[in-house]
C-alpha cells in the first residue's frame, strides 16, 4: 500500500467540537481529557474505508482485524481491480463468510465500474450519500454511516444501529440500564451538531484503542 493510501487526516473541526462537547455535557467533560492527541483519523480511501466495514460486520473489533489482515494480504494493493483478481476460495480461507466475499466482489465492481459517483459526495447531504451507498449489496445503514465518518470525516452523524454507541451510552448515561433509541436521541440533542465526535469519544470509553475504517 502506498504513502498516499496510508495517510490518514484528522477532521478539522475536531478542536472546536471537543470545546462544544465539554461545555455541553457533563460525561464529555470528563471523557475528552482522558484521551489526550487520539483523534478520528481518515484512511482518505473511500473504497478500503468501505471494505473494511464490510469485514466488520457483526463480528468484534478484534475479530475484524484479524480477518482483515490475512485478507489484505491477499493483494498487492487494495484497490477495487486487485481485489476483482483475487480467488473467492482465498477469501473464504482468510475468514470471510460466502456471503461477505459476494458483498466485497459487488462493491469492487461498483467502484471499477464508475456506478459510485464519489466525485459528488462532497456536495451531497448525509442522506443523500446513504441512500446511495445502500442500494449496494452487503451495505446497510450502519455501513454507510461509517463511512460518512471515518472517509468523509461528517461531523454530525449518530449511528444508532451501532451496538458499540448503544451500550456506552447506557454505560455513560444510565448506569448500564438498557437504552431505547428515543434515550440516546435525547442525549445527542446535547451533542449536536458534533455526534460524530461524540460517538467516537463513546466508543473510546469502551475502548481506548482508536478504530479505523
Amino acid at each position: 500500500m502506498n504513502a498516499a493510501r496510508r495517510k490518514q487526516a484528522t477532521p478539522p473541526y475536531w478542536g472546536e467540537a471537543c470545546e462544544h462537547l465539554m461545555k455541553r455535557d457533563r460525561v464529555m467533560k470528563k471523557l475528552i481529557p482522558q484521551f489526550g492527541e487520539l483523534t478520528l483519523e481518515s484512511r482518505g480511501d473511500p473504497f478500503t474505508t468501505l471494505a473494511r466495514s464490510v469485514v466488520g460486520q457483526q463480528i468484534s473489533v478484534k475479530a475484524a482485524q484479524a480477518v482483515w489482515d490475512r485478507f489484505e494480504r491477499l493483494m498487492p494493493v487494495m484497490e477495487p481491480a486487485q481485489l476483482l483478481r483475487v480467488k473467492l476460495d482465498d477469501m473464504r480461507a482468510a475468514g470471510l463468510s460466502a456471503r461477505k466475499v459476494e458483498y466485497l466482489v459487488d462493491l469492487a465492481l461498483h467502484f471499477d465500474n464508475g456506478t459510485l459517483r464519489h466525485d459528488d459526495w462532497h456536495r451531497m447531504d448525509d442522506e443523500a450519500i446513504i441512500k446511495q451507498l445502500v442500494a449496494i449489496r452487503g451495505i446497510g445503514r450502519w455501513t454507510a454511516e461509517m463511512f460518512l465518518i471515518f472517509y468523509l470525516l461528517r461531523p454530525n452523524v449518530l449511528p444508532l444501529d451501532d451496538v458499540g454507541l448503544m451500550k456506552g451510552i447506557s454505560t455513560c448515561y444510565f448506569s448500564g440500564d438498557p437504552v431505547s433509541r428515543s434515550d440516546a436521541r435525547e442525549v445527542a440533542a446535547a451533542w449536536a451538531p458534533f455526534c460524530s465526535v461524540a460517538t467516537w469519544y463513546i466508543w473510546r470509553s469502551l475502548d481506548p484503542v482508536p478504530v479505523a475504517y
